[in-house]
């Protein structure tokens, strides 16, 4: 089947995916949705016999349909090579009675090189395809892990230059010096004196400055987007969901068809939203747990059907969630919205003009896939420090949101469903809250003797994304304001 794109917002539809990752972003600001989700062709039985890559290859062809067998599995076979430091790529691991499936075992140690991994060989290929002679410019904002990710992604692919925004003092240490000791040529890192929601929202204006389009344009340059509003980000992110299915069902923890929950730390929306699409595909989930920090807007919307961003913004441990605007939330009130532009594009435009909207009741029962909670500070600490005295585990300050909310569900609801926590980051990217949390005493506030403290205590190697970093060179040093985010692309270029 020739599965095509259209926008959210309605202005664009029949195209082609490799025309959907070039684009990014639609020209009515829009994000791309298939045109029609088609079912999985294997059984879940089959899964058992599928390595990571062939999951990933036997999920994403039936939504990147206008590439090639050859084309796709050469990308996958670049994307998931030996950067990855398990066999496995992304491990199923059970401690106690909980699952945890570790999406951090990429260069960046963070769930997101699962698919910005893939996205430059996607973005490449694409333009192969389409005959593009022009220079991709990737714009990317980030609340700290995206942006690494991104740049690991696209140093010195050809054709490419990459400009990633993040909030300066928004993110940890280790990820600000991870994205600032980036050597590849065609990189640039800018600080942004405010937080995420700004430095997307100028990202988003950039992209939707059409004289500034063309003006690049006239001199060979084209944009495109590394977040998780590109659809090329967005579908190998369903593969993962699908390769924990298998991977309960091949270790006995379940049978054939038995659902499953996903509890999935959420900030953009776009990780879980991957495992909606799965659902929706024919894998077996019962409820997506959908797990905030105390930025709760999304909680907020889950039991009001209200989405409000007027708040105030929190940064907490888990950064990477410091979010009040989700992006990827356009695409499921899409689809809750009975695939209606319309309204979507009348809500949209109600959070740009007045940070807020609320969807009707019928929509709110589209929302029944979706169970939400949210964890304070104190409870992400107290999960931490149990779930390593009661299993030895480590686990970061996002996958501990995730497994607070988890557990939150277990209280409140009698389900016998196998519940996968999906855990997006390595406790040593965020070494200096962990240790806190597990009460350990260090005689320094620098993160690489906290990191060492924390291997030291649990067993565990510091990964090498953490050591390389250590004493290399500061590369980028630019801050800017957010008014001043299209002035500092334009200098870039």
């Amino acid at each position: 089947m020739n599965i095509t794109y259209k926008s959210t917002r309605g202005a664009e539809s029949g195209i082609s995916a490799s025309r959907a990752i070039i684009k990014g972003l639609s020209e009515d600001g829009g994000l791309f949705v298939p045109e029609q989700l088609t079912g999985f062709d294997f059984t879940m039985k089959e899964l058992t016999d599928m390595d990571y890559r062939e999951t990933a290859y036997r999920v994403m062809r039936l939504l990147l349909s206008d590439f090639s067998e050859q084309e796709l599995r050469g990308c996958i076979e670049k994307a998931y090579d030996s950067k990855f430091d398990t066999p496995e790529l992304a491990p199923l691991v059970k401690r106690g009675d909980r699952f945890f499936l570790e999406l951090f075992h990429g260069k960046t140690i963070a769930f997101k090189d699962m698919a910005l991994s893939i996205l430059p060989h996607l973005l490449t290929c694409s333009m192969k395809k389409n005959g593009m002679k022009e220079k991709v410019v990737i714009l990317t904002a980030t609340s700290g892990d995206t942006g690494k990710a991104a740049l690991a992604g696209f140093s010195d692919v050809e054709g490419t230059q990459i400009i990633v925004f993040y909030p300066k003092g928004g993110v940890s240490r280790i990820q600000e010096l991870q994205m600032v000791t980036e050597k590849g040529k065609n990189t640039k890192v800018i600080g942004v004196n405010g937080n995420f929601d700004d430095c997307q929202t100028g990202v988003k204006e950039i992209f939707g400055n059409r004289v500034l389009k063309q003006k690049l344009k006239e001199k060979g340059y084209v944009f495109s987007s590394a977040n998780s509003i590109n659809i090329g980000r967005l579908i190998p992110q369903i593969a993962y969901y699908v390769w924990a299915y298998g991977g309960l069902l091949k270790s006995g923890e379940i049978k054939e068809n038995d659902k499953v929950n996903f509890t999935v730390p959420t900030g953009n929306f776009g990780n879980i939203l991957a495992a909606y699409y799965a659902k929706r595909m024919g894998l077996p989930v019962h409820k997506l747990i959908c797990a905030s920090n105390e930025n709760n807007v999304l909680f907020d919307f889950f039991h009001t059907g209200i989405y409000d961003k007027n708040r105030e913004f929190i940064l907490t441990s888990s950064p990477s969630m410091d979010i009040l605007i989700s992006s990827n939330l356009e695409r499921l009130i899409y689809h809750i919205a009975g695939d209606e532009p319309e309204k979507t594009r009348e809500l949209m435009l109600s959070l740009a003009n007045n940070g807020r909207y609320e969807i009707s009741d019928v929509m709110k029962t589209g929302l029944s896939d979706f169970y939400s909670a949210y964890a304070k500070e104190e409870e992400v600490f107290e999960t931490i420090r149990k779930i390593y005295e009661e299993d030895g585990y480590v686990i970061d300050t996002h996958t501990a949101v995730a497994a607070c909310a988890a557990q939150k569900y277990r209280n409140e609801e009698e389900d016998p469903c196998k519940n996968v926590i999906v855990s997006t980051a390595s406790p040593f990217k965020f070494a200096g809250s962990v240790v806190r949390a597990m009460g350990l005493k260090v005689s320094s506030d620098d993160d690489f003797v906290i990191a060492e403290k924390l291997s030291d205590t649990a067993k565990i190697d510091i990964p090498n994304a953490v050591r390389e970093i250590r004493n290399a060179d500061i590369l980028h040093n630019t801050i800017c304001d957010p008014s001043e985010m299209e002035e500092q692309v334009i200098q870039t270029l």
